[in-house]
């Protein structure tokens, strides 16, 4: 079966649930999702793999976080061109402006993003929201 890595980094647990959600929908699409804390992500697997999903919610003046996945994604960076990648996080203020400027930052290094865009929610994901995630990990598995 398989693996497809869903990374995540989650302070209040709103992207872990969507985490979660892209996990579910990644299996019902007959894959095997393994979803994974920043703090434990292999750079090497996701070397390996043709997509993975990344989360992560909008910190402070709309930025990734910046401790664990900033220097994460400055890594993916590195190896991104050719891969499919989808992103997600939630935000609790602002427009969506950290997302659209990940967004920018993955292309920019090669790299297709799932839809065009990153998924995002307004605070904790509701039953549309975790829908929508869980959509989004049916898309990554069928690459």
């Amino acid at each position: 079966m398989d693996k497809i890595y869903v990374v995540y980094w989650s302070q209040s647990g709103n992207t872990l649930a969507m985490a979660e959600a892209v996990g579910r929908g990644i299996t019902a699409a007959g894959k095997e999702a393994v979803v994974v804390d920043v703090s434990g992500a292999s750079i090497d697997e996701l070397k390996n793999a043709a997509g993975f999903a990344l989360g992560c919610p909008a910190m402070g003046a709309e930025v990734l976080e910046e401790t664990e996945m900033e220097p994460f994604v400055c890594d993916v960076e590195g190896f991104a061109a050719g891969k499919t990648i989808a992103l997600f996080g939630s935000y609790g203020w602002g427009d969506g402006q950290w997302m659209r400027d990940w967004t920018e930052r993955m292309s920019g290094a090669g790299a297709t993003v799932l839809n065009g865009e990153g998924l995002i929610c307004q605070d904790a994901p509701d039953a549309d929201a975790l829908s929508e995630c869980e959509e989004l990990g049916k898309q990554l598995a069928a690459i």
